[in-house]
C-alpha cells in the first residue's frame, strides 16, 4: 500500500485524494509524507517511530473467527445422561414388577427405538409422550401409566443429565468473540427447561426444537430454521453432532458444514480452537 501511495504523491496526486482512493491509506499517508520530504537521518527516525508503534497496529494481525455461529446438538453431543438408560428404567420398572436383565432392556429398547414410528410423522410432538409412552413400555414389558410417567419424568430433572466436559468454557469463549450459539436438536418440549435447569439457556442465542418446528433432522428445515433465527447464510455457520446421518448429512444437505462429534472434534475445546483459528476448513466425513 505505501508504494501506491509514494507513486501517487510523487506524480503530483493530491494526498487526501490518495487516501480515499487507496482502501487504509489514511493511517500511513502522514507518514509517508515525512519519509518524502525529509533527510536520511530523518527518514530513519521515523521508520524507529513506526516499529515502536508496531504493537498499536497488532489489530491486523487478529484472526477472524471461522464461522459466525456454531449450531450444536442436544442429547449425545451438548447433554450426556448421567445414569444408563437401563438403569434408570430397570429401577422404575422393579417398583411395578418388572423383572428383566439389563441385557434384555437394552435389547427391547433398542428395537423398540429402531422400528419406524407410524402414530405421527414426527416422534416428538408436543412434549413426545405418546412415542416416549411406546418405548417405555416396550423396553419393559409392562404397560402401567404411573410407571411410565415416572420415568417420563425422570428426564426433567436436573440430575438426569450432565453436561459435556468443557462445554461451558469453551462457548463461553466462543461467544466472548462475538460467535453466536444455536442448539439444534430432536427433541420434545422438555429441552428447554433442561437446558435452563442446567443453567446453560443464557448461552444460546436460539434454541431450535424438533417439535417446534416440525421437523427433524436429517430434514434440512430444521437447520433452515436456525438460520432464520439467526439471520445468517449456510457457509456461515457450523453444526457439531453425534449422529452422522441427523447431524451431518442433514446439515449439510442445507448446505451446512458439519463436524461429526467423536471423529471430527472430540471435545467442546476443540470445537472453539477450530472456530477461532480464522483458518481454512474443510468438510470431513
Amino acid at each position: 500500500m505505501s508504494g501506491i501511495l509514494q507513486t501517487m504523491i510523487r506524480r503530483g496526486v493530491n494526498g487526501n485524494l490518495a487516501a480515499q482512493l487507496v482502501p487504509g491509506a489514511q493511517a500511513c499517508l502522514q507518514h509517508m509524507r515525512c519519509l518524502l520530504h525529509s533527510t536520511p537521518h530523518q527518514q530513519s527516525a521515523v521508520k524507529m517511530q513506526q516499529v515502536a508503534a508496531a504493537p498499536r497496529l497488532s489489530w491486523l494481525n487478529i484472526n477472524v473467527p471461522l464461522y459466525k455461529a456454531v449450531l450444536v446438538d442436544a442429547a449425545g453431543t451438548l447433554l450426556l445422561p448421567s445414569e444408563k438408560t437401563t438403569d434408570v428404567y430397570l429401577r422404575y420398572g422393579s417398583k411395578y414388577g418388572v423383572n428383566l436383565s439389563e441385557e434384555e432392556v437394552l435389547q427391547r429398547f433398542r428395537r423398540a427405538y429402531n422400528t419406524p414410528w407410524g402414530q405421527s410423522r414426527l416422534r416428538y410432538v408436543g412434549d413426545g409422550r405418546p412415542f416416549w409412552r411406546y418405548i417405555v413400555q416396550e423396553s419393559l414389558g409392562c404397560a402401567n401409566e404411573s410407571m411410565f410417567e415416572e420415568v417420563y419424568d425422570y428426564y426433567v430433572q436436573p440430575g438426569a443429565w450432565t453436561l459435556a466436559p468443557g462445554a461451558v468454557s469453551a462457548l463461553s469463549k466462543l461467544r466472548a468473540a462475538g460467535v453466536r450459539l444455536a442448539v439444534v436438536s430432536n427433541f420434545d418440549t422438555r429441552l428447554r427447561p433442561i437446558l435452563a435447569h442446567l443453567g446453560v439457556d443464557g448461552l444460546f442465542d436460539t434454541v431450535v426444537v424438533s417439535a417446534e418446528v416440525g421437523a427433524e433432522k436429517p430434514n434440512p428445515v430444521i437447520f433452515e430454521a436456525a438460520l432464520q433465527e439467526l439471520n445468517l447464510r449456510p457457509h456461515e455457520v457450523v453444526h457439531v453432532g453425534d449422529d452422522r446421518r441427523n447431524d451431518v448429512w442433514g446439515a449439510r444437505d442445507a448446505g451446512i458444514t458439519a463436524w461429526l462429534w467423536g471423529v471430527d472434534v472430540h471435545d467442546f475445546d476443540q470445537v472453539a480452537k477450530r472456530v477461532l483459528s480464522g483458518g481454512e476448513d474443510e468438510d470431513e466425513d
